[in-house]
């Protein structure tokens, strides 16, 4: 095998609780963690000649070292002397810098696939533990279904899947710093912190309805005052019939649930034409019964 074609799959966070930091600077979470039907196509091509070269889509990713999954692969060809180099293109569709792991997914995938590449034989508990050097949403990105994720993201505990339902996914054209927001992020007696536990508890029932009401993510504290914009999707997409809205993640993108399909489409339709929205798509949550030949349904 000398070239694999895979699917590295974003995610949204139905609840992030951010328990407090430690001296070295990372944050204790505790979030649930949905995978979503939107992905990059990552290609993986082995070279005869040594090295890594790697392009995309987007005329602004990095080329280099400074890309999350050129780090992988030199990661990888270290650690086991891989002679031979790799080739990676990321034809990317999930949005960039807005708290859906783009980059670790990504960064996740080139783990997984010259894994196989290479036939290094790496179980997925080992590249989970070599994706923590690289970023804390690696190891989920790798694990591809619901989970509760604690630690600094890398104690994964997999939960029952959110039952099947529309989401529409809405970013505007602001990236944001995932530094910034934990930097910035004040904890104290008077924080809200969302019920991730009563949202464990829904997903096992099957209560579509007791995951939307308890959705939260302490991070909106920081991002909406720094861009309102955040809130005002938020309403737009509650007035288009979403059971609940909220922002993933660090932010900017926010995804909004339906349970109902006619009231998704026309919720993109109305997200398009306010024009709030620079990058809209219409998919559904991943679990492993869907096969890898469903598309994204809908996009901008």
């Amino acid at each position: 095998m000398d070239k694999l074609e895979l699917k590295a799959l974003g995610k949204i966070n139905l609840g992030l609780d951010v328990l407090g930091r430690r001296e070295n600077g990372y944050h204790d979470v505790r979030m649930v963690m949905q995978t979503l039907y939107l992905y990059d196509n990552v290609t993986l091509q082995k070279k005869s000649a040594p090295g890594i070269e790697i392009d995309s889509n987007l005329f602004y990713l990095p080329n280099d070292e400074d890309n999350i999954a050129w780090k992988a692969a030199k990661l990888l060809i270290d650690e086991f002397d891989i002679k031979d180099g790799i080739r990676i293109h990321l034809d990317k569709h999930i949005p960039v810098a807005a708290g859906m792991a783009g980059g670790s997914t990504d960064c996740a995938a080139v783990l997984y696939g010259m894994n196989k590449l290479f036939d290094l034989q790496l179980s997925q508990k080992k590249l989970r533990k070599v994706g923590v050097k690289l970023g804390a949403d690696v190891p989920y990105c790798l694990m591809r279904r619901t989970a509760l994720s604690e630690g600094i993201g890398e104690i994964l505990t997999p939960l029952a899947p959110l039952p099947d339902c529309p989401i529409l996914i809405a970013k505007p054209s602001i990236s944001v710093s995932t530094r910034y927001v934990y930097e910035h992020l004040k904890l104290n007696e008077e924080t809200l912190h969302p019920d991730v536990d009563g949202i464990v508890s829904a997903l096992k029932a099957k209560d579509l309805y007791g995951v939307t009401d308890r959705l939260g993510n302490v991070l909106e504290t920081v991002t909406i005052p720094e861009h309102p914009v955040i809130a005002d999707i938020k309403q737009q997409m509650m007035q288009s019939g979403a059971v609940n809205a909220l922002m993933s993640g660090s932010g900017p993108t926010v995804f909004g649930i339906f349970d109902d399909e006619d009231k998704a489409k026309k919720a993109f339709e109305d997200m398009k034409a306010s024009g709030l929205a620079r990058q809209i798509y219409l998919t559904r949550p991943f679990n492993q019964k869907i096969k890898s030949t469903r598309k994204n349904q809908r996009k901008r």
